[in-house]
């Protein structure tokens, strides 16, 4: 194999697992298999993050540059975000996984959630909050933490229906990806304990602290859609200012992304569009709506609630034939409208302040022009 296949396919598999931090893909695992010595060389050097592999998974321990960003969430199978009871019955059933057999039903870790969940104030005696459990054990289904035996969850839904799933010990043991272990954290707030809980080493030393702002550096390239310097501390923007093409040069031959530099930031774009969970342009109707509503962010740079909420309605009466049914709806743009702005701020290109949104500097790439109209000749 020459060195540029060797090249190609070490890219392969480092985009996978950014794609996939906990990766199960026979073929991807393959490559990481395979490429395993330089990737946790790579990865330890310049991001700090860990790197584990074994017969049929791959775990990259991500640790995300901003606990407080909270743009990405998970999600349910309609792309709909967790909420917080979402999250309480997801940890719930981790720590009732934790102490499961080797296999489990839905309707037993029904029962040991609510008995785990004391003194949370919630049931499963609705559908919608069963909804909530089924909803949580399809992501864990989707992340390899269960596999299904027998059943459906819809039936549980429905019907009252049972659910068999084998538990993967592997895979759940590898889902937590803290610095350290949480029975080690003292704080009370939770503020305080997830700060404790992803808190690294302090660097004591001139190198150590360059290795750690490297690594910083890195993660935010790799992770978020664009670094502004604006958000980047002293320490950081010099940092990053004098060793910018270094990282970038180290960044663009790992991966084959391809590095976007302007005056106020850097994006590292996939010239593949595969390295991204949110899109845009995208098709169908919240794709064109997110896209109407960057245009007129670009134009305006800053507008109301109330005056994009005005924007998404009357865009809805001009497209509603090609648009889904209902948009024309009252109260249907509080829902396209919530949608954009959640695509805009995981991307990067709003900020949603209150009552008002601003869009930040990215966002001028989508600015249109005014047409020109050529006269005759």
């Amino acid at each position: 194999m020459t060195p540029e296949e060797e090249l190609a396919q070490c890219q392969q598999a480092l985009r996978a697992l950014l794609m996939r931090p906990l990766l199960r893909d026979p073929e991807k695992l393959v490559l990481v298999r395979r490429h395993a010595a330089e990737l946790r060389d790579w990865l330890t050097r310049e991001t700090g993050w860990r790197l584990v592999v074994d017969s049929d998974t791959a775990r990259l321990f991500k640790t995300v540059a901003d606990t407080r960003d909270a743009t990405r969430p998970a999600l349910g199978r309609a792309g709909e975000p967790f909420g917080r009871r979402r999250y309480v019955v997801l940890c719930l059933a981790l720590s009732v996984l934790e102490r499961a057999d080797a296999q489990t039903t839905l309707g037993r870790l029904a029962e040991e959630v609510l008995e785990a969940g004391t003194g949370y104030a919630f049931t499963l005696d609705t559908r919608s909050e069963r909804g909530d459990l089924v909803a949580v054990v399809r992501a864990l289904l989707a992340w390899g933490v269960l596999d299904r035996v027998a059943g459906d969850e819809e039936a549980y839904l429905t019907a009252g229906g049972d659910v068999l799933y084998d538990v993967r010990r592997k895979v759940l043991a590898g889902l937590l990806a803290g610095v350290r272990g949480p029975s080690t954290i003292t704080a009370e707030t939770f503020e305080e304990r997830l700060a404790e809980l992803t808190a690294e080493p302090y660097a004591e030393t001139d190198d150590l602290r360059n290795q750690a702002l490297r690594r910083r550096l890195t993660r935010w390239l790799l992770d978020d859609p664009v670094v502004y310097f604006a958000d980047l501390d002293e320490d950081e923007l010099a940092y990053l200012t004098s060793q910018r093409h270094a990282i970038i040069r180290r960044i663009e031959q790992a991966t084959g992304l391809v590095a976007e530099v302007r005056a106020e930031g850097i994006a590292m774009t996939d010239p593949d569009d595969e390295l991204t969970d949110v899109r845009l342009p995208e098709q169908r109707t919240d794709g064109h709506v997110t896209l109407l509503v960057a245009e007129r962010l670009a134009e305006l740079g800053a507008a109301s609630f109330d005056e994009l909420k005005q924007f998404v309605r009357q865009a809805a009466a001009e497209h509603a034939s090609f648009w889904r049914k209902g948009v024309t709806d009252p109260g249907a743009e509080d829902g396209l409208l919530a949608v954009a702005l959640g695509k805009l701020t995981a991307l990067r290109l709003a900020i949603v302040q209150g009552e008002r949104v601003t869009g930040l500097p990215a966002i001028s790439r989508y600015a249109l022009d005014a047409p020109t109209i050529k006269g005759p000749r």
